[in-house]
């Protein structure tokens, strides 16, 4: 998938800007009601259109933003538990500390989407595009199957463009059948989680919780696994090729 260049000038510049900056005075505030009214004139074919948007810290929960453009749209803080997201695109928006619990983000365009601290417990982002800024997220019992979470490695002026989801809660979660190439999870809670025939492939799951976890048939080919802990783990038909194994737990009790 190729992504227009001016988004990736986009990403550069909001990835510059100071994370908690409360001020931003070029993207316009919205309301709920405006927001609700946007979306009531909108149509399959023309979808709302909030982009450069500043939603932080309004509450949008339970919303149905039908496929919406949420391109550089700033949503930091905000309540978007319950809401709809499928088939939207936020591309290169700011969701830090938002609160996604139970939302619907199937198949959304996530690229370049800051969402550090951000809850998405039990949250659906099956088949939706992924790499981001995750750091300590709480994605428990969310559903992650079949994304697309692999590192871009079209876009390597830069530097490497992938998943970050480094010291997040991924207790129970199911990412199951996706793709997190060279996506980095160290220091995360994946205890638990279902990750059957998912490709981890030069993954990082160095200090990485896998207590418990369901990695049958994953590629784990050159992954770095440094003090990862396997224990109870179901490892049939993982393939560790090329991997780094170094101060490991539980992997020769795992099955």
């Amino acid at each position: 998938m190729s992504y227009a260049r001016p988004l990736i000038a986009a990403a550069a510049l909001l990835l510059a800007t100071p994370s908690g900056a409360a001020d931003w005075p070029d993207h316009e505030k919205l309301t709920r009601e405006q927001v609700l009214a946007a979306l009531a004139n909108a149509s399959p074919t023309a979808p709302a259109d909030f982009y450069s948007r500043n939603l932080s810290g309004v509450d949008l929960s339970g919303i149905d933003f039908k496929g919406a453009n949420l391109t550089a749209a700033v949503m930091n803080g905000a309540n978007l538990a319950g809401a709809n997201l499928s088939r939207c695109n936020l591309t290169v928006s700011f969701a830090e500390g938002a609160n996604l619990a139970n939302a619907n983000l199937q198949g959304a365009m996530m690229f370049s989407m800051q969402l550090q601290g951000a809850t998405l417990q039990a949250a659906n982002l099956s088949g939706a595009r992924l790499i981001g800024d995750l750091r300590r997220v709480n994605l428990e019992q969310a559903v992650l199957t079949k994304m697309d979470g692999a590192a871009d490695m079209k876009n390597q002026s830069m530097g490497l463009m992938r998943a970050n989801i480094v010291s997040a809660s991924l207790k129970g979660a199911d990412l199951s059948a996706s793709d997190f190439s060279r996506a980095d999870f160290s220091f995360s809670d994946l205890s638990g989680a279902k990750l059957a025939g998912t490709r981890l492939a030069g993954a990082e799951l160095s200090g990485t919780n896998l207590r418990g976890a369901n990695l049958a048939g994953a590629d784990l080919r050159g992954a770095k696994l440094i003090d990862t802990d396997f224990t109870g783990a179901d490892v049939t038909g993982a393939d560790f090729t090329a991997a780094t194994l170094r101060g490991v737990k539980g992997l020769d009790q795992s099955r």
